[in-house]
């Protein structure tokens, strides 16, 4: 074991977190399909479906710029917080720290928990393949998915999809 794990202490924020998870959180997914019946009379209604802007919860902003601008960058599927800081003349520890006060959670903590969230939403709801799943979620390859999904789940991400899918929640949203 490397002397920097063995003296690594795991940090408890010992104040309440401004921040919860689910506050911070951005949905992937912005439109709900819907069906709206026009025309042809009462006995040959037309049925049409549309996707029309999901009623989300007001996304909350933190009033911190840097970290609104990460919570966006990981919305975007981007994962890579050595390029968000070096962007922007951070180091990772200062984001990591940063997270730490608003959140109670590591930056990594946060990052992965964002991923995994962002992989299940998009497993559950829409037919991309893993491959696009871990391209659009930020974990990156289909092995990445896998690797993933077998430690938090304890199976494969198929299987999981299968698992966590209720009728009509393919399409659902996109």
């Amino acid at each position: 074991m490397s002397k920097k794990k063995q003296t690594e202490k795991a940090r408890i924020l010992k104040t309440e977190a401004q921040f919860t998870f689910d506050e911070l959180y951005r949905s992937p997914l912005r439109e709900e399909r819907c069906y709206e019946v026009v025309g042809g009379g009462p006995e040959k209604p037309q049925v049409i479906e549309k996707y029309v802007e999901r009623n989300l919860p007001g996304v909350q902003t933190t009033g911190i710029r840097i970290m609104d601008e990460l919570i966006s960058y990981l919305a975007e599927g981007r994962s890579d917080m050595a390029a968000f800081c070096e962007e922007r003349g951070l180091r990772v520890s200062d984001i990591d720290s940063l997270v730490f006060m608003l959140t109670g959670m590591s930056g990594k903590e946060f990052r992965q928990r964002y991923q995994v969230r962002m992989m299940d939403e998009l497993l559950r709801y829409t037919s991309l393949s893993p491959a696009e799943v871990g391209r659009r979620s930020g974990i990156g390859s289909a092995n990445n998915l896998y690797l993933i999904t077998k430690r938090e789940y304890g199976e494969a991400p198929v299987e999981h999809r299968r698992h966590i899918r209720q009728p009509g929640d393919e399409g659902r949203y996109r």
